[in-house]
């Protein structure tokens, strides 16, 4: 499958291809996965709206760059590469793509620590410096049941804004990022910041956390601000990239 696939795409296409795959690797590195549900997707580079989604059934360290489905923002095929969809997983992904055409990729999981803490009344607390660097670049939205409604998709824009990684309530997390460097690394740091809030208030039986000065907390906050993009590609990505072709090269395919 992958010459005739490759042979099929442009080069620009192949290699956001290349790099799909690899997140859906690393995710399951990471054991961020959910069996083979929950989806990344990738905007196809040209002018046609068009989207890289997992095949629906396979499981995160199964994919490869051949096995993306390309679809439309209906979640449509438009170039069939053997596997189904599930155009339901698509919609939360579409409502991004739809509005945030800097969105060229878009992460969305639901880990056992990501999930404990978007479910907390006051969700993610400046409880430590990785947290207090992504706070500023963080919304919210409200669980409205399993996304399957496209009349949702106005509520998560809204609630989404400008801003780069998101919490639903009672449901995940989400990142995006002009690729799937910068919308990885996203992940990397709310998924590490929600697991060190979950062992700092297990920890903590109760008793208050040791407190970060106010001031501190706004100065990482700009820090923040300032975003992961350069750093991730040149080089978080490489790294996690040489990583991969080390232990599970397949994902190139």
């Amino acid at each position: 499958m992958h010459a005739s696939v490759r042979d099929r795409v442009s080069p620009e296409e192949w290699a956001v291809r290349v790099d799909l795959a690899a997140a859906y690797r690393l995710v399951a590195l990471y054991g961020w996965d959910d069996l083979v549900f929950t989806h990344i997707s990738a905007r196809v580079p040209g002018p046609e709206h068009h989207f890289l989604i997992n095949p629906y059934g396979l499981l995160f360290e199964e994919i490869t760059a051949s096995s993306l489905v390309k679809i439309d923002l209906q979640a449509e095929i438009v170039l069939d590469t053997g596997y189904p969809v599930n155009p339901a997983g698509f919609t939360i992904h579409s409502a991004v793509h739809e509005v945030r055409t800097d969105a060229g990729c878009v992460m969305h999981l639901h880990t056992p620590d990501g999930t404990a803490v978007a479910t907390l009344p006051d969700g993610l607390l400046p409880l430590n410096q990785t947290a207090q660097l992504v706070l500023a670049d963080l919304a919210y939205h409200d669980y409205e049941g399993v996304a399957l409604d496209h009349d949702e998709r106005p509520r998560l824009q809204r609630d989404l804004g400008d801003r780069n990684l998101m919490l639903l309530r009672n449901h995940g997390t989400l990142t995006l990022g002009r690729t799937a460097a910068e919308a990885f690394a996203r992940m990397y740091f709310l998924e590490r910041a929600c697991t060190m809030q979950v062992r700092t208030l297990s920890a903590a039986a109760g008793a208050a956390p040791y407190p970060t000065a106010d001031a501190v907390i706004e100065k990482n906050k700009a820090l923040g601000r300032m975003g992961l993009g350069q750093v991730a590609q040149a080089l978080i990505w490489p790294a996690l990239l040489r990583k991969l072709d080390r232990t599970d090269p397949g994902f190139r395919d």
